[in-house]
């Protein structure tokens, strides 16, 4: 069993809001990456879309997600997935931290997975 531990006190300010890159950890050897994420009461992420295909897991507090023009409520144990271009933002309207940990991958990181293991990526 190994541990990652969150660093609270050295999060980074990036798109936004604070964060920690979790993944990539080369122990766990994913074909994904990933980062543990906070909005602040009154902030919200920068706007924004990329190559990726993105998920967000909500872990606590309550948010609301606009993409593509529309808003939803974004509350601890959602799920949202994003596909590749798709403009999104995590609005926290509230009081409180929103905290949701944020999944990315792409065929390169896939591409790769699939070398270290010796197979070729479909």
């Amino acid at each position: 069993m190994e541990f990652r531990r969150l660093d609270r006190e050295n999060l980074t300010h990036e798109y936004g809001l604070d964060s920690q890159r979790i993944l990539p950890w080369p122990v766990l050897n994913a074909p994904f990456e990933g980062a543990w994420c906070v909005v602040a009461p009154g902030t919200s992420s920068t706007p924004h879309s990329h190559h990726e295909y993105e998920m967000f897991i909500a872990v606590s507090g309550e948010a609301v997600l606009e993409s593509e023009g529309k808003r939803a409520p974004f509350r601890e144990g959602d799920v949202v997935h994003f596909l590749p271009g798709t403009r999104h933002e995590v609005i926290n309207e509230g009081d409180s931290d929103f905290q949701f940990f944020s999944v990315w991958w792409d065929a390169e990181m896939t591409e790769r997975f699939a070398e270290r293991h010796g197979a070729a990526a479909p």
